[in-house]
């Protein structure tokens, strides 16, 4: 073991020991970005090695949640924007996400697509979808997979579910109206019965959400990393932890 290696295990255990008996998130939101950065920064012209390498930290990533106590996980790879990215790029991504998805499954985790699957072409859906039902009974971890998402289009599928569902019984608008609420919203979108997301990471320094879980993230605590994705380490997670933490969570203005 290298001196580097070395200092770097003794950090983790420092972190780690910092967060005995201290809060730990229970819904972690991450926005995986910067594989095309890191990509053209480690001289790769392919930046589908890039989108490679990130799909490979989000393994890591599950891992470290359990090992910490996490009980749901968001990971936003493919917003609606990233549907009109040119197709020489968008065909190698939606491999690799199916590719991804497909692991997760085969490792037990529990995978449940969220985005306007709809979008998405055929095969990359029905590979969400087929994820969702092989995994729904599997226990431990919830691993959502935001695919096709954009958190504006995700209000107005609620709203529309919502509609769909009291024209189904008979309900006027003026009746729905009288009665319509926050929880009744919340009840119909992507991540219903869930609990909000505690804590949103967004990695490779952007400081700004694009809309991420915009509904759920209302009292969210928000960490920044300027590491890229693919480079995104055990110590940066748990310093995310440690920043968590340290807190004062206000469930107000």
């Amino acid at each position: 073991m290298g001196l580097r290696d070395l200092v770097y295990r003794l950090y983790a255990r420092r972190l780690e020991a910092s967060l005995s008996g201290k809060p730990i998130p229970r819904h972690v939101g991450v926005m995986c970005d910067g594989n095309r950065r890191w990509a053209r920064s480690a001289g790769l012209a392919d930046v589908s090695s890039g989108h490679r390498k990130g799909a490979d930290k989000i393994f890591e990533l599950l891992e470290w949640c359990r090992e910490t106590g996490v009980e749901v996980v968001t990971l936003w790879l493919l917003s609606t924007d990233n549907l009109a990215r040119p197709k020489t790029e968008l065909d190698p991504l939606l491999k690799i996400i199916e590719d991804t998805v497909t692991g997760l499954m085969a490792e037990s985790w529990h995978v449940n697509p969220m985005g306007a699957l709809d979008l998405l072409p055929d095969h990359t859906a029905r590979t969400l979808k087929d994820a969702a039902e092989a995994t729904a009974g599997n226990p431990g971890l919830l691993v959502n997979v935001a695919v096709g998402y954009g958190g504006r289009r995700e209000i107005a599928d609620a709203v529309r579910s919502l509609l769909q569902e009291h024209a189904s019984r008979g309900t006027t608008i003026e009746q729905l109206a009288e009665v319509l609420d926050v929880e009744h919203i919340a009840e119909h979108l992507y991540t219903a019965g869930q609990p909000d997301p505690d804590l949103v990471i967004r990695t490779s320094g952007e400081q700004r959400l694009g809309g991420f879980l915009l509904w759920q993230s209302t009292h969210s605590e928000f960490y920044f990393c300027d590491a890229y994705w693919p480079a995104f380490r055990r110590v940066d997670f748990l310093r995310a932890l440690r920043s968590y933490a340290a807190r004062n969570r206000r469930f107000g203005a």
